[in-house]
């Protein structure tokens, strides 16, 4: 059997900023330095039905789809560095790529484009791969833990189980 030739141009990185997603961006980084490919982040901002339906009740849809994409668009800035003014959010994003960037050492990695969207992280994930046509996908194994990950299952697992592409999923180290 010949294997085929793998190339690999474009890596999609989907974040949820933990410390599992953190680590997995030093595997996305690797990966795209070896094969010389772009390096696409995403972070999607979780939707909550819910939520959603309880504030429209308070303030009405428009409003509330006002405020989700202006939300939207500041977390985008953040990720990007062209906005300050949301210091939390700065703050957790300039610890995340310092702890990196300490790893990173002599990689040439391009990543030009960091994507936020908002909705269901699986839907997301996947659609971005495919609308940017990523060759792989590199996420850790799991950032919210409690209740809420048991009830809703896994992202990463339902991203395997679901993608066409490639995925690498980058489990913490035990002493993490």
């Amino acid at each position: 059997m010949i294997l085929p030739k793998i190339e690999i141009k474009k890596i999609l990185y989907a974040t949820d900023l933990s410390d599992s997603a953190r680590y997995a961006l030093a595997y996305a980084v690797n990966l795209a330095d070896t094969y010389k490919a772009e390096l696409i982040i995403l972070h999607v901002l979780a939707e909550d039905p819910t939520m959603d339906a309880n504030i429209i009740g308070h303030i009405g849809a428009e409003k509330w789809n006002e405020i989700k994409k202006r939300n939207e668009q500041d977390a985008r800035s953040a990720l990007i560095g062209k906005k300050r003014e949301i210091p939390v959010i700065q703050e957790v994003l300039d610890q995340f790529c310092q702890n990196v960037k300490d790893n990173i050492g002599e990689h040439n990695v391009i990543m030009d484009q960091t994507i936020v969207e908002y909705g269901n992280p699986v839907e997301k994930i996947i659609s971005v791969s495919q609308e940017k046509n990523c060759d792989m996908i590199v996420m850790g194994t799991h950032g919210i833990g409690g209740l809420a990950g048991v009830l809703m299952g896994s992202t990463s697992k339902r991203v395997l189980k679901r993608s066409k592409k490639p995925v690498v999923i980058v489990p913490l180290p035990e002493d993490e």
